[in-house]
């Protein structure tokens, strides 16, 4: 499933990224996003440390005391590769907050307020997560002709997971090796080396993809779960093998594009900075 699907998404809070997830229908945060938005600091890990030291009632209710939820350790996209990243629910978070002094705090908790209306708006209409994914991203500078790409992208990755659910596959780390294997077919790179040529940190590697990029992604995706699903494939190790011959598909059809248009696809460029740079020089010009 991806960062952005509806049940994983990046949400923002005066424009400082929190990365949240869907568990037991309701969402989770990932804490140290949490800290940084709210404090500004480099160690977010340490902040928080720090915090549960100098406040022990914190340090209870992180154990599970107080009948609030313990944090998880729930699966994100990294430029690592996946990993599990410690994270609380709403009323965790709130609890969290209360010793943080910041004077966005009182604001974090009325967006952390809207943000759970909004789930329970989205339960009862599941296109409105779709939506908001939608509105983030144009915010964000995107052109409606990306973004078009994108939700498409976001669709194709979640059938494929489900594909590989209902097949066998574990996830986590088993999706991660069977992602890789379709990007290093696909584009000569895994994910990590990827994110490295974009010199990338914590960003999700597909929203800084070009057009192309998107495309071939989609295709090597596409093309895995149609071979997988047509040879009904069960287990991880026929399921990598039709990884790798999906993204041969997709690989193969880069290779044409680059050998007919004389351009290489993949790029150290990130989409938003070459559409940002594109308005600049418009500007300009005008």
């Amino acid at each position: 499933m991806s960062d952005q699907s509806p049940e994983r998404r990046i949400a923002l809070f005066q424009r400082k990224e929190i990365r949240r997830v869907i568990h037991g229908n309701e969402w989770w945060f990932v804490i140290t996003d949490v800290i940084t938005a709210l404090t500004d600091s480099v160690n977010p890990k340490g902040y928080f440390t720090d915090m549960r030291r100098r406040d022990p009632q914190l340090a209870e209710a992180v154990k599970g005391g107080w009948q609030i939820a313990t944090p998880l350790g729930l699966e994100f996209e990294t430029p690592g590769g996946r990993q599990l990243l410690q994270c609380w629910n709403t009323e965790g978070i709130f609890r969290l907050i209360q010793s943080i002094p910041s004077p966005k705090a009182e604001p974090f908790k009325r967006w952390l307020a809207k943000v759970g209306y909004e789930r329970i708006q989205e339960i009862e209409d599941p296109e409105l997560a779709i939506k908001r994914t939608r509105a983030i991203y144009k915010a964000k500078g995107y052109s409606d002709d990306w973004i078009e790409k994108r939700m498409r992208s976001i669709a194709i990755r979640d059938e494929l997971t489900d594909e590989w659910k209902k097949r066998g596959v574990k996830e986590q780390r088993e999706y991660s090796i069977l992602t890789a294997e379709i990007s290093k077919a696909t584009f000569g790179l895994t994910p990590s080396e990827y994110v490295e040529l974009k010199k990338l940190k914590r960003e999700n590697l597909r929203d800084h993809m070009t057009d192309l990029e998107l495309i071939f992604s989609m295709l090597g995706e596409a093309a895995t779960t149609e071979i997988a699903r047509n040879k009904d494939v069960q287990g991880f190790n026929p399921n990598q093998q039709a990884a790798r011959e999906g993204g041969t598909v997709a690989g193969n059809a880069r290779r044409e594009l680059e050998h007919r248009s004389g351009r290489k696809v993949v790029t150290g460029e990130n989409y938003l900075s070459l559409t940002q740079s594109a308005k600049k020089a418009k500007r300009v010009k005008g």
